[in-house]
């Protein structure tokens, strides 16, 4: 590990009802870096996101900043990672400043206490960040999904995590929604001490905001590495059974003429 890895997985294994979803996988996540992870259904890349948040069993080793994850307490682990699920639904009529508020539990001292210092701060940031400041009065059942997603993403920002992952987080939502969201993540990740991890279905997202790309295929990892270097002809033809460059190359015709 360097000074500059703010996330370490050391030959992370996980098996549930005797499959292995993840077969020794391990990487880094470094300083101010954006890992697209990528590859097939099925092929383990919400159950690496899962794995690392400390959501479900593995074996293996998980370190952030050094630290063995697993020793780290759930409060610790909350300021240090943020997780934004696909799925991120709402069956109560709380607005959005109270949805965005809620990204501050771990930072409460305790119940009779003064309580979290940064709040009105950090989440006032989080709303205008993410343009979400005229709507913060509005009930979240009110909201389409593309601004109930910026709408978690607000509470994320205001938990104030060192390190973002992701897993599909513009999954079903219109392009326009793609591109902001995006946009969003890729500012918050300019400042310094900040990285993130994020599954990604649509290779051309990939390509486009990562640093880096991984390329899982039945939970092992395929290639590491920069963008041309994992997204080639032959990686992608491995993983997806198909010439994938040439069917993206037909699809952007499509447009040339437009």
């Amino acid at each position: 590990m360097t000074s500059e890895d703010m996330l370490q997985v050391e030959h992370l294994t996980v098996e549930i009802a005797g499959m292995r979803l993840l077969d020794n996988v391990s990487l880094t996540l470094n300083n101010q870096e954006r890992l697209m992870v990528v590859g097939p259904n099925g092929s383990g890349k919400s159950t690496l996101i899962s794995a690392i948040s400390q959501g479900i069993p593995y074996r293996g080793k998980v370190s952030m900043d050094g630290k063995n994850a697993s020793r780290i307490s759930s409060a610790e682990l909350a300021r240090r990672v943020g997780v934004f699920s696909q799925h991120n639904e709402v069956n109560y009529g709380f607005t959005v400043e109270e949805i965005v508020k809620l990204g501050r539990y771990a930072y409460a001292k305790g119940l009779f206490s003064g309580g979290d210092q940064e709040a009105g701060e950090k989440v006032e940031m989080a709303l205008e960040m993410t343009g979400l400041t005229g709507q913060r009065y509005q009930s979240v059942l009110t909201l389409s999904g593309g601004e109930l997603q910026r709408v978690f993403l607000a509470q994320l920002f205001a938990q104030d995590p060192r390190i973002l992952l992701l897993d599909e987080p513009t999954n079903h939502l219109d392009i326009q929604y793609q591109k902001q969201l995006f946009a969003l993540i890729d500012q918050w990740a300019e400042k310094k001490e900040r990285a993130v991890m994020a599954v990604v279905h649509d290779l051309s997202l990939a390509r486009l905001y990562g640093t880096r790309i991984l390329l899982l295929n039945q939970g092992k990892i395929v290639a590491c590495g920069s963008k041309d270097e994992v997204l080639s002809r032959e990686n992608l033809s491995l993983v997806y059974n198909m010439d994938v460059v040439e069917w993206m190359q037909i699809l952007h015709d499509q447009w040339i003429q437009v």
